[in-house]
């Protein structure tokens, strides 16, 4: 597959837009999720209040800068690619680490935090024994990004652009999506969504399926996202749709690998093998990170399935949804065969 802009015409590989939020990690049992009255393995949004009273209820916790889409831009970074990252914070402690962990880990970040409201986003990660992670975000400052903070430039110098479908709930972002759409399809790039969460769909099903069909180029889901994207149990019906929609789909199915649409292809790819399964968090964020990465240099979409399989099997074999192996060493492999 030709890369969808030349490399050498663009600034940077892949720019995302996303919730900036500071993830909080940490082990808890059943009981626990249970008595909190959420659904496991899901994403419920909570008020800054409920989010203290969860945080003082939890053990030790691991605290990273995160968001998924920012997860998945530091792990195009790692890989060696040219990455920048759209996200509001508030000008707090919490907003200066963020800042400054995302710029240390190779992503240009350069949206003004704002000065009032809300303070920085924060997202509590409730990883049960079986490695499901549950999260109640507090999106904080995040909410509040809109068409304002999506400048024309920032698109038109990245090849890919790169849209969290967590950030759909509030109507400004909603419309940044859609500014961010025009600003980079006029620029003859790529426009990529996740669905990010099927109670996400679900809550703006619409509005979803409109993004889809009309601003989005390709788009990333796991099954129960997508089946609720387009309200059927059957996934073969879901294959069939999403391929009238989009141009290219990568639709990730846990241990059953990911299903590759586009080029008129429907491309089955195996998951990568895990020995220790730790912690399920980020596993969509970086499969995005290995696809993206090799879809921007022109790989074949087998590959960028496979990248994708290989960095989603990384994460979920620790703590957290940044990667600690060699992330560029891996790409190299996968991408030179």
């Amino acid at each position: 597959m030709d890369a969808p802009v030349d490399p050498s015409e663009v600034e940077f590989d892949v720019v995302g837009i996303g919730n900036a939020l500071v993830d909080v990690l940490s082990h808890e049992s059943e009981e626990f999720v249970d008595a909190l009255g959420v659904v496991k393995g899901s994403m419920t949004l909570v008020d800054e209040a409920r989010s203290g009273e969860i945080y003082a209820m939890t053990g030790p916790a691991v605290e990273i800068s995160g968001g998924s889409a920012a997860n998945t831009i530091v792990g195009i970074a790692a890989m060696g690619g040219r990455a920048e990252y759209v996200g509001k914070v508030r000008d707090d402690q919490l907003g200066t680490v963020f800042a400054h962990d995302i710029r240390a880990m190779g992503v240009t970040y350069e949206v003004e935090p704002a000065s009032g409201g809300p303070a920085t986003g924060s997202c509590l990660i409730l990883v049960t024994p079986d490695a499901q992670r549950t999260m109640n975000t507090c999106l904080g400052a995040s909410v509040h990004l809109g068409p304002d903070d999506v400048e024309r430039s920032h698109i038109e110098r990245a090849s890919v652009l790169y849209l969290e479908g967590y950030l759909f709930d509030p109507p400004e972002a909603q419309e940044a999506f859609r500014v961010a759409a025009g600003y980079a399809h006029e620029a003859g790039r790529i426009v990529s969504a996740t669905l990010s969460d099927s109670f996400c769909v679900e809550r703006h099903h619409g509005a979803f399926r409109d993004l889809v069909s009309n601003h989005v180029d390709l788009v990333f889901a796991n099954e129960a996202e997508i089946l609720a994207l387009y309200g059927t149990e059957d996934f073969d019906v879901a294959v069939s749709r999403v391929r009238d929609d989009v141009r290219f789909a990568a639709l990730t199915r846990s241990e059953k690998g990911s299903v590759v649409i586009g080029d008129g292809e429907v491309i089955e790819v195996p998951a990568a093998p895990v020995e220790d399964l730790v912690d399920t968090t980020g596993a969509g964020d970086l499969y995005a990170s290995g696809f993206l990465h090799g879809f921007s240099r022109g790989a074949d979409l087998e590959a960028c399935g496979w990248l994708g399989s290989r960095a989603a099997s990384e994460v979920i074999s620790h703590l957290g949804a940044r990667p600690e192996a060699d992330m560029a060493a891996m790409a190299t492999e996968v991408l030179s065969r």
